[in-house]
C-alpha cells in the first residue's frame, strides 16, 4: 500500500503518522523530543523515529514509504532543506532533509516550518478548505502565521514569511527577544496573556486558560487583561489583512481554545478597525494539534508529483 511518513517535531514532543495515498491515517505514534539532552541528541532522535516508521510501514504495508515530510520549529530554509535555527531545540544550520533522506534509504524528503506546515493542512483539509487565499495564525507561546495561496503556503525569499508575531503593534513597548520593542507576540500570545494574568491575580501558576475561564465568569481584572490582548491582536491582524487580503483568516493555537471568549470580541475589534478592506471570514482552526503532522504528510505527498526527486533530497 502506497504511503508516506509524516513527522511533526515540537519543543517537548514529536507526533508522527503513516498516511495513505488518499489521506487516510494508517498509523500514529508519539515520542518525546528530549531536548534536555542537546541538539545532537534531538536530531538523532528524529532520525531514529523516522527509521522506525519506515520499518513499521515496510512490514505492515508490504513496502517502504514513498516519501517523507518533516515539520520543525524555528527558522527553516525549505528550499535547501536546512533547519537554520531553533532557540528551543538548540540547533543551527542542520541539514535535516539530507540527513533524513540518507537514513530513509534515499526516498524524497520535504522539510517544512511547523506553523507553515500546520497552515498548509488547515488550508487544504481544515478550516480554510476551498479558500483561494487564507492566513493562518497560531497563538501559542509565540505568534506565527502561514500565508496560503491556491493550496500552497508561502515560505518567502528567506524562509521567514508569516512572522506576524513580530509586527510592532505598540511602538516603544515591551522588549522582544527578536530585538524590537512592542511586537504583537509580547501582548497577544498565550504566554503573554498567561504572564499578565499571573502577575495580576498573584498566582504564578496561572496561565492563559485560567484567564479565559476568569473572563467567562465575569472577573473584571481578567477582562481587562483579555481585552488588551484582543486589541493588540486586532491591530496586528488588520495590518496583515491590509497587506495580504486573505479570504479566510484562521486562528489556532492554545489561545484559540477559549472559543467564543476569544472570537466574539476579536471579530468586533477587527470590524471596528476595517475601513476599505474587505472583511475576511474569521474562523477557528479545525485540526488542533494534528495540523502539523497532517501538513507534513501533505508536503511528502506533494513530492510524489515532482519530476526530479533528486531536487528534494540533495
Amino acid at each position: 500500500m502506497e504511503h508516506v511518513i509524516a513527522l511533526d517535531v515540537g519543543g517537548t514532543g514529536m507526533k508522527a503518522a503513516l498516511i495513505g495515498a488518499d489521506g487516510t491515517l494508517l498509523h500514529r505514534a508519539r515520542r518525546a523530543t528530549a531536548r534536555e539532552r542537546g541538539p545532537d541528541a534531538v536530531a538523532a532522535g528524529i532520525l531514529d523515529f523516522a527509521a522506525g516508521l519506515l520499518a513499521h510501514g515496510t512490514e505492515r504495508f508490504g513496502g517502504p514509504a514513498s516519501a517523507a515530510g518533516l515539520a520543525v520549529p524555528g527558522l527553516v530554509d525549505e528550499a535547501r532543506g536546512v533547519a537554520v535555527y531553533s532557540a528551543n531545540l538548540g540547533w543551527r544550520d542542520l541539514p535535516l532533509r539530507a540527513l533524513l533522506a540518507e537514513r530513509l534509504g534515499g526516498i524524497p524528503v520535504a522539510l517544512g516550518h511547523d506553523v507553515r506546515t500546520g497552515g498548509l493542512a488547515e488550508g487544504r483539509v481544515g478550516a480554510g478548505r476551498g479558500a483561494d487565499r487564507f492566513l493562518f495564525v497560531a497563538l501559542g507561546t509565540g505568534i506565527a502565521g502561514a500565508i496560503g495561496v491556491d493550496g500552497r503556503v508561502e515560505a518567502g525569499a528567506h524562509g521567514s514569511a508569516g512572522e506576524i508575531g513580530h509586527i510592532v503593534v505598540r511602538p516603544g513597548g515591551a522588549a522582544c527577544p527578536c530585538g524590537q520593542r512592542g511586537c504583537l507576540e509580547r501582548y497577544a500570545s498565550a504566554a503573554a496573556v498567561g504572564g499578565a494574568w499571573a502577575a495580576l491575580c498573584g498566582d504564578p501558576d496561572a496561565d492563559a486558560a485560567h484567564c479565559a475561564r476568569a473572563v467567562a465568569s465575569g472577573d473584571a481584572r481578567a477582562r481587562k487583561v483579555w481585552q488588551e490582548a484582543v486589541e493588540a491582536l486586532a491591530d496586528g491582524l488588520v495590518t496583515a489583512l491590509t497587506l495580504l487580503d486573505p479570504r479566510t483568516l484562521i486562528i489556532g493555537g492554545g489561545l484559540a481554545e477559549a472559543g467564543e471568549t476569544l472570537f466574539a470580541p476579536l471579530r468586533e475589534a477587527v470590524r471596528r478597525r476595517i475601513t476599505f478592506q474587505k472583511p475576511p471570514s474569521l474562523v477557528p482552526a479545525a485540526l488542533g494539534d494534528t495540523a502539523g503532522c497532517l501538513g507534513a504528510g501533505l508536503l511528502a505527498r506533494d513530492l510524489l508529483t515532482t519530476t526530479d526527486p533528486s531536487e528534494v533530497t540533495a
